[in-house]
């Protein structure tokens, strides 16, 4: 990470990127805190959480349009929409007016799949191939280090100076965000978009991940183990309310901010994993680390819980750094926008539809039974990854992998791109 750190652009975009995640982290739980505190639903609390997840069904195109355009200055002017977004919660004043924050939580989610895949192919272009590993373990550094405190000031925001002073303090960190990207000097490649039919272009991104077999098996064991997670998003509230027979769920809380803790270090040493196992093989062991820190759940144990949760908060940073640097390491520049969107969206998209479906078997069968399923499906997901480490070694062992360069486009079909 020091090496990454030294490089004056990457800085710039580093500060950025925190004063983004910072937004982030203190936006979406208080929204939810908003609703219930409007209408008394949790339901209609949870509905938030959905409306900031249903933009993935337009992954194809917003990686489209991240593809179209040059990257640092499309980033910016997504934060700059994302700021923008905010400012209808000024306007919210009574339960009828909830159907803003649920159209304010779209829309900041659908800025969340943009800014995403356009970071990708922005840290593609700034940094050679050996050091995304550690840009990316450096942004999930700081983004699990803030899921310690990130909700709780968003709470503390909402309840302290009220729930306007989100789009305030929010607001703000997505601009700071904007200016310290749209300061970077402008990108050294010229870069040209093919002209394709617009089915062929829109689907270009999932024809490039089920075409490669390394990014074909990632996205195919993420997305079972994500899948079979989801079930247990909901089964921390009956492990602290019938395991630990705390009936406060703001324990939860507490848990979440252990997981932080665990996050934080995973961060720390996930581009020591990858650069070792290669990012099929880090990828491997976040989702394998997830089976004893779910069977250990089992256990309404509290200091084992904590315990767990912390093992939990390390595997993810490191399946996210190893499954981001895959893309990165195995997708040509110019499809980069297009291949992240698509890649998220297939791997959260099961994961957002088995958390309702989670919701309700818990209250049917015994949450240790489920986390006993869930541990079972991660276990064979991530040893299929694992089985799979050799089709991404370490660059550390061999030059980095890239498609082949495209035969340059005739002069009228060219167009720049980041």
């Amino acid at each position: 990470m020091r090496t990454v750190l030294k490089l004056p652009e990457f800085r710039r975009l580093f500060a950025g990127l925190v004063a983004n995640l910072v937004a982030d982290s203190v936006l979406v739980l208080a929204l939810a805190i908003w609703v219930k505190d409007l209408t008394r639903s949790d339901g209609l609390a949870g509905v938030t959480l959905f409306a900031v997840a249903a933009p993935m069904a337009l992954a194809p195109l917003v990686g489209w349009l991240v593809d179209r355009f040059p990257r640092r200055p499309f980033f910016a002017a997504v934060n700059v929409g994302a700021a923008a977004a905010l400012l209808p919660l000024l306007l919210v004043g009574g339960a009828a007016d909830v159907w803003v924050i649920y159209v304010v939580a779209g829309l900041y989610g659908l800025a969340g799949i943009a800014g995403n895949a356009t970071l990708n192919a922005l840290l593609r272009e700034m940094l050679p191939a050996p050091l995304l590993v550690e840009a990316n373990g450096a942004v999930q550094t700081v983004k699990q280090g803030l899921r310690m405190c990130g909700p709780l000031v968003g709470a503390g925001l909402y309840v302290a100076i009220g729930p306007w002073s989100l789009a305030v303090v929010a607001g703000t960190g997505f601009l700071v965000a904007a200016g310290a990207v749209a300061t970077l000097p402008p990108a050294r490649l010229r870069l040209y978009v093919p002209r394709q039919p617009l089915r062929e272009e829109l689907m270009a991104g999932y024809s490039h991940l089920i075409g490669r077999a390394a990014l074909r098996r990632t996205v195919m064991g993420a997305a079972v183990a994500m899948l079979a997670l989801g079930f247990g998003e909901a089964l921390i509230f009956a492990y602290v309310d019938k395991g630990l027979r705390l009936t406060d769920p703001g324990f939860v809380g507490v848990l979440m901010a252990v997981q932080g803790v665990g996050g934080l270090l995973g961060g720390l040493t996930a581009p020591t994993v990858i650069n070792r196992y290669g990012e099929i093989g880090g990828a491997a062991l976040g989702l394998l680390l997830f089976v004893p820190a779910t069977l250990a759940l089992t256990v309404p144990v509290l200091p084992v819980g904590m315990v767990a949760v912390a093992v939990f908060g390390a595997g993810v940073p490191m399946a996210i750094v190893g499954i981001t640097t895959l893309v990165q390491r195995f997708t040509p520049a110019w499809l980069l926008g297009r291949v992240t969107a698509v890649n998220d969206a297939m791997i959260m998209g099961p994961q957002a539809a088995s958390i309702g479906i989670g919701a309700v078997l818990v209250s049917f069968v015994d949450y240790r039974v489920l986390y006993l399923g869930i541990a079972l499906v991660v276990a064979v997901a991530g040893t299929y990854l694992w089985r799979g480490r050799r089709l991404s070694p370490p660059m550390s062992r061999l030059r980095p992998i890239d498609p082949p360069a495209r035969p340059q486009a005739p002069a009228a079909s060219r167009a720049t791109a980041a």
